[in-house]
């Protein structure tokens, strides 16, 4: 099997390792890449929003499948063309990538498939943000309707900041803002695999958004991640398949808009049970890693199952016991005005840590060659251990001889898990 993975980030480089690990698997292609994925992948400078060029390029290395990586080509569309052009497409149409593409959207479909979710208002003038604060109360949360990197949020219990948000997304061409109530309680990532029919999930995940470390300062788009989750409910996976991504999956289907690709639904475990915080048409990054790394089914050809609508003859999914935690390596400023072009070294050195993989998110080679950061989030470190505890010393151990200077690195990654200090509910 041929493989072409488009994009450019830590999320494309660990769908390349763990597209390239499967058996089927013997060549795979990544547009455009980074130096990361250069090493197991051959990279095509290619415009991946560009749905002729995508083409013509699985033509050219004649790709038995085509696995779109970031959310911005999914909402283009270049999946849509990409099928029509004969070729199997892990990743929804324009129209079903829209569950990412607008939180308004994503909410009408979550209450037409009774998916349990908070209260929301969409807002097209700040009197309407105001009327909507009153309502909720604090902490208000309020979100930019269309795509943000994962960092259209804002959660504050200050009233100025969250209008100065909304401000800021409805200045925008056709801006719109979602004010939802909050949701307390630990929040959780599941990863469900939908081939248009059919639905699995990956084992749950837990990611950081915030920049330090105690979850204070701006959201970003991940700092971190673990996985499995020992304090989640038994059986929440199949739990989140049951009550959330079937009824979606179905409901998506009955609109005429099937989804195929992966959904990501984010939840917060409240004492009334999981509520949807929102969706995703894409993995996660860094909470992705730490859901697939742990997978010993075979990759790609459930990518492929999923693609050929053949997901519910593919078996259950097979998973190690270790644990997988991800740290992330930011820039120097990140979030607000991340600084880039700083050498990035020790890179050899931490991937000699057992059970560590170094993905690379944000980096580019300079004119001699030297590789550099090129983004806010510049690697994901991702190791594996027996335990939460083995798995958190050897990501940290990596980070330790990673070098980059004024990097930004959160120091409590799984850490209240690994002491058992979780509780649900709040």
């Amino acid at each position: 099997m041929k493989v072409l993975v488009l994009g450019s980030g830590a999320r494309e480089h660990a769908l390349v390792k763990a597209v390239a690990a499967d058996p089927e698997v013997d060549a795979v292609i990544a547009a455009p890449g980074n130096p990361g994925i250069d090493a197991t992948a051959l990279c095509v400078p290619v415009d991946i929003l560009d749905p002729d060029a995508v083409v013509a390029l699985a033509r050219e290395h004649d790709v038995d499948l085509v696995v779109v990586g970031p959310e911005a080509p999914l909402v283009a569309g270049v999946a849509d063309v990409c099928r029509s052009a004969g070729f199997a497409v892990f990743g929804p149409s324009a129209a079903a990538a829209m569950l990412e593409g607008s939180k308004a959207f994503a909410k009408e479909v979550m209450a037409a498939a009774e998916v349990p979710t908070g209260l929301a208002h969409v807002c097209t003038t700040l009197d309407e943000v105001e009327a909507a604060l009153d309502v909720l109360g604090t902490p208000h949360v309020v979100k930019d309707d269309g795509l943000a990197a994962g960092k259209g949020v804002v959660v504050t219990d200050s009233r100025e900041e969250a209008l100065l948000h909304a401000k800021w997304c409805l200045d925008k061409e056709d801006g719109r803002v979602v004010v939802e109530e909050y949701l307390s309680g630990p929040e959780v990532s599941v990863f469900c695999i939908s081939d248009g029919t059919h639905v699995v999930a990956l084992q749950p995940a837990q990611d950081f958004k915030r920049i330090g470390d105690g979850d204070v300062g701006l959201n970003t788009g991940g700092m971190g991640a673990y996985s499995p989750l020992a304090w989640a409910p038994p059986g929440l996976a199949d739990e989140i398949v049951a009550r959330v991504a079937q009824p979606t999956i179905d409901e998506m289907h009955r609109r005429g808009t099937p989804f195929v690709g992966v959904l990501y639904v984010g939840l917060a475990l409240t004492r009334r049970g999981p509520k949807v915080i929102e969706f995703n048409a894409r993995f996660g990054d860094p909470d992705g890693h730490a859901s697939f790394a742990r997978l010993e089914s075979p990759f790609a050809q459930l990518l492929f199952a999923a693609a050929t609508g053949e997901l519910d003859g593919f078996g259950r999914l097979r998973w190690s016991a270790d644990h997988a935690v991800v740290v992330v390596v930011a820039a120097d400023g990140y979030p607000e005005a991340p600084r880039t072009g700083d050498p990035v070294t020790g890179l050899d050195a931490a991937a000699e840590v057992p059970g560590v993989v170094v993905l690379h998110a944000g980096t580019k080679r300079d004119e001699t060659g030297a590789l550099v950061s090129a983004g806010g989030r510049v690697l994901n470190v991702l190791a594996t251990g027996s335990d939460l505890a083995k798995a958190r010393s050897a990501a940290y151990d990596a980070v330790s001889l990673i070098e980059l200077e004024g990097a930004r690195v959160r120091t409590d990654i799984a850490l209240k898990a690994e002491r058992g200090e979780i509780t649900l509910g709040g």
